[in-house]
């Protein structure tokens, strides 16, 4: 089908920084990416916190830090960091699963936190809840109410997998319902649990033609009811060039162990660029993921072909049927 989607190119001069504070979460979903074997299972303590923040802290660039964890929510020192990086001129956001502890909604304000985002992967409890634990669609629903009716911009992350891209287009009327602002559509990572536990023939994954045909429809109509809506390229066109998030532009995955990644993809490996070190931050030596950023490869993305070779498949010829974007590389479809 046609689609009203636009790719949103790299911003030279942006940063986002995925800020781990804590590994800790009161759920167990059957797809998180969190790997404390690799992350470590910290809570960094608010003072770290604020140096780290710093750390990347550039008034001549627009940045955007997006609070996670675990569940984010689980630190007591949340609203502290919030207002910590408004204060140093960042956009802020958090991720959560909806529980919202330690009075988050009454702690921080809209005025401070730029988007509240909740994961949700259904449209009912019949849906989420086997992948994210039981009666958590009815909390992330309730708290998902209450921070509207709080006047916070709320948005919505749902995660495509086998187990529920047939009931995408079912979000819909929910979210128009709810009042969120934003909806992201993200594809399931081959990472943390959904490396090791991937369920059925075809696993996770939804094959290309699923997602080709799935989400731009999907997308289009969210769009039409007034949502804003984003979810990955994932595929290339056949003359469009490929880019790396590694080499045109400035996005950090932290971890309280002080790992820093410079590409998602690469967070079950210790293959990292970056550490932070008594509270600086370094380059490592060594074979890290900057070394790979610059290959060209017919295949598009080449840590995802290292990582995640799966999700590749070839003609008669060998050739790719289809090439792989950057795991960074976003359209969006602005509200009609």
């Amino acid at each position: 089908m046609n689609s009203n989607a636009r790719t949103v190119g790299f911003q030279a001069g942006e940063r986002n920084i995925f800020f781990h504070i804590l590994t800790a979460c009161n759920l167990s979903c059957r797809h998180c990416y969190i790997n404390t074997g690799q992350h470590g299972t910290t809570t960094l303590a608010r003072k770290t916190i604020e140096k780290w923040l710093e750390l990347f802290a550039d008034p001549g660039k627009k940045s955007n830090v997006i609070f996670l964890g675990g569940e984010p929510t689980m630190h007591p020192d949340l609203s502290h960091g919030i207002a910590k990086a408004k204060e140093l001129g960042m956009a802020v956001t958090v991720d959560s699963n909806g529980y919202l502890f330690n009075d988050l909604l009454e702690k921080t304000s809209p005025d401070l936190l730029d988007y509240l985002s909740f994961s949700l992967d259904g449209p009912d409890a019949l849906v989420n809840d086997p992948i994210r634990g039981e009666g958590v669609f009815d909390v992330c629903t309730t708290n998902m109410r209450k921070a509207v009716q709080m006047k916070y911009n709320v948005s919505v992350i749902y995660t495509v997998s086998n187990l529920n891209i047939d009931h995408l287009h079912r979000m819909i009327p929910l979210l128009a319902e709810i009042g969120v602002k934003r909806f992201f559509i993200q594809v399931i990572g081959l990472r943390g649990h959904s490396a090791q536990d991937s369920p059925g023939d075809q696993g996770w994954q939804v094959s290309p033609e699923q997602w080709l045909d799935i989400v731009p429809r999907v997308a289009n109509s969210a769009a039409e009811a007034g949502i804003h809506v984003t979810f990955p390229k994932v595929f290339l066109e056949k003359d469009e060039a490929f880019e790396c998030a590694g080499v045109v532009t400035e996005n950090f995955f932290i971890f309280p162990n002080g790992r820093v990644y410079r590409c998602p993809l690469c967070e079950d490996h210790p293959i990292h660029a970056l550490e932070i070190k008594d509270d600086a931050l370094v380059h490592r030596a060594g074979l890290t993921e900057d070394n790979f950023f610059q290959l060209n490869i017919a295949e598009g993305c080449v840590m995802n072909k290292l990582l995640q070779p799966d999700t590749i498949s070839y003609d008669k010829d060998g050739k790719p049927n289809h090439r792989i974007s950057c795991c960074l590389l976003k359209q969006e479809i602005l509200p009609v």
